[in-house]
């Protein structure tokens, strides 16, 4: 088997890096049969971003943080592993946002995207649904578009609900609502597009991330899943994703 291996700047992740390429050696990613991660949960997002148009598998092994993507780190048997490994199709969603001067970015998410405020003042959002305006303006230090892969993350810390895995689902989760107050988000289909101009987007600027892609001062925000993209994240059987979720919602 073909492996690419990449780490992140942490001793653990370079040690591992290092021996695991010693031992099973380096492929160019091009001609890799799959992506092995070396580090935590922004490692394996990286992978993805980077090699997402090479349609190849992605194997997480933590050696870093949080590691809610990744499996247990183990350095024998890894070619077994991986052909053992269930795995998980992920749809991104892709993210178009638009700065106050016009200028485009276009990129994916398999977490989540979200809009933040990036000065004291707070951020005022314009919500469409499908084209239908269904919040004129929400005040707020920001608001998150999570994927069901993502929903456990910084969506769950903002109170947003754990979607489990084929839901085909995505939050939209308010990040400290100011009014409408007691806003809690919704639950939208994976077919929803969903369009969100910053109100006063000069006097009250607003930053854009996927993933850990970060766009600055951006007026507007279109989202959307990824049909015509697949992504395939592997799992050990006995660390599928769906049984991880299940714990965190019952976590005390």
């Amino acid at each position: 088997m073909k492996i690419h291996f990449i780490c992140s700047c942490n001793v653990k992740s370079r040690s591992a890096f290092d021996y695991m390429v010693k031992t099973y050696g380096q492929w160019e990613a091009e001609s890799a049969d799959c992506i092995v991660a070396l580090s935590g949960d922004g490692t394996v997002l990286r992978a993805f971003h980077e090699t997402a148009e090479l349609g190849i598998p992605v194997y997480g092994m933590n050696r870093g943080g949080v590691g809610f993507l990744t499996n247990v780190y183990r350095e024998e048997n890894l070619i077994e592993r991986i052909e053992k490994a269930s795995p998980l199709k992920i749809h991104p969603i892709r993210v178009m946002a638009e700065r106050q001067n016009g200028e485009t970015f276009n990129t994916i998410a398999v977490n989540e995207l979200y809009l933040l405020r990036e000065t004291h003042q707070t951020a005022k959002i314009r919500v469409k649904v499908d084209g239908i305006l269904r919040m004129p303006e929400l005040v707020c230090d920001g608001i998150i578009v999570a994927t069901s892969t993502g929903s456990s993350a910084y969506n769950y810390s903002a109170n947003g609900p754990i979607i489990p895995p084929g839901s085909r689902l995505m939050a939209l989760t308010p990040i400290s609502s100011f009014r409408p107050r007691g806003w809690r988000g919704a639950l939208l289909s994976s077919d929803t597009v969903l369009d969100m101009e910053v109100i006063d987007h000069t006097q009250r600027p607003v930053c854009a991330v996927a993933d850990y892609v970060e766009f600055r001062c951006v007026s507007k925000v279109r989202v959307y899943e990824e049909k015509n993209m697949t992504l395939t994240l592997l799992f050990d059987e006995e660390n599928e994703l769906h049984k991880k979720i299940l714990d965190e919602q019952f976590a005390t």
